[in-house]
């Protein structure tokens, strides 16, 4: 969602650099704008001056200007350790002091998509709502899937993880449901800690039609993940990292959303399908509590989730083989 922001940023002629975690970077590096990708060594949580420090004596002097995209305190200190001159960003965790150029977060009530939130950080007025392009090399997404020996006829991705909590996750149920009655095989993506989730899926569905789920959560690099997603069929995913990056890749996509809203983080990409009940007169009750931005369901139903069928992801399937 960054990336419209660097293409402006480029456009006007600024060389970029991205600081990044581990677990991110590789997403810079499929974006031609930028130069040079730096993989912060920071841990999760704790200011962690030592590393911070060191890491911004190796980078004094390289820069004019820093676009400081999280709203935490942390991501404003290394600019500022650094000695970079103009650092640009959000108001927002005692960050006053760090910034020079301060934008206001506006009210929660108020949110813009997030694209337009940090392309808001150009200093341009008029914002479109562009959509994020990544760019993979198609030799490498075929070294991705040789050793897979996918079937030459296609494949869909299903990434059923959303990191952010259970109030985002369509039910594993309802994606083996959607497994079985696709026309291909399924890979299943996502990080480590959604191995066993993604089992949930996997296991029922080749018990009864062996090898139609690949389990891949865990076993790939982000990188890989990419070129899978970039060679799929469709990819039917909750809102979610993997989401977005279905949508940079321009590929067919089905975006399931919950507690969650595609009017703030929505899929951008002419290729989507999105589903929300919130969205959906004819839905009785209807969803007063959605979206709720909470990472487990209040009410203990996740309605907005489970009364979405696999019928229905599959309708919205069968609408993009159309286009």
């Amino acid at each position: 969602m960054t990336e419209p922001l660097l293409r402006r940023l480029a456009a006007r002629g600024e060389r970029l650099t991205v600081a990044a975690l581990p677990w991110v970077a590789a997403v810079y590096r499929l974006m031609p704008q930028v130069s040079e990708v730096i993989e912060l060594p920071f841990a999760h949580g704790g200011l962690q001056w030592q590393a911070r420090r060191t890491v911004a004596g190796q980078i004094r002097g390289r820069f004019d200007t820093a676009y400081v995209c999280p709203n935490s305190l942390k991501s404003a200190l290394l600019p500022l350790l650094a000695g970079i001159q103009d650092r640009i960003g959000y108001l927002g965790e005692a960050r006053f002091g760090l910034l020079t150029q301060r934008l206001r977060n506006p009210p929660k009530n108020q949110r813009p998509p997030m694209v337009a939130f940090y392309s808001a950080l150009s200093g341009e007025r008029e914002l479109d709502q562009d959509q994020p392009l990544l760019q993979v090399d198609k030799v490498a997404v075929e070294q991705t899937l040789q050793p897979l020996r996918l079937p030459s006829a296609g494949y869909y991705v299903f990434a059923p993880g959303a990191e952010f909590g259970p109030a985002k996750r369509w039910p594993t149920d309802h994606f083996a449901e959607l497994a079985r009655r696709l026309d291909h095989p399924v890979l299943l993506l996502g990080s480590a800690k959604e191995h066993e989730l993604c089992e949930e899926i996997a296991t029922p569905v080749n018990a009864s039609q062996a090898d139609k789920c690949l389990n891949l959560a865990g076993k790939t690099s982000l990188a890989q993940a990419f070129h899978a997603i970039a060679g799929s069929l469709c990819t039917v995913s909750n809102d979610s990292g993997l989401m977005h990056v279905a949508a940079a890749l321009g590929v067919n996509q089905v975006a399931v959303f919950g507690s969650s809203s595609p009017l703030h983080t929505p899929p951008l990409n002419t290729r989507a399908e999105v589903l929300w009940l919130k969205n959906e007169p004819a839905y009785q009750p209807a969803l007063d509590c959605a979206p709720c931005f909470e990472r487990n369901c209040r009410f203990g139903h996740t309605r907005c989730l489970s009364d979405i069928s696999a019928h229905q992801v599959l309708q919205g399937i069968e609408r993009l083989k159309r286009l």
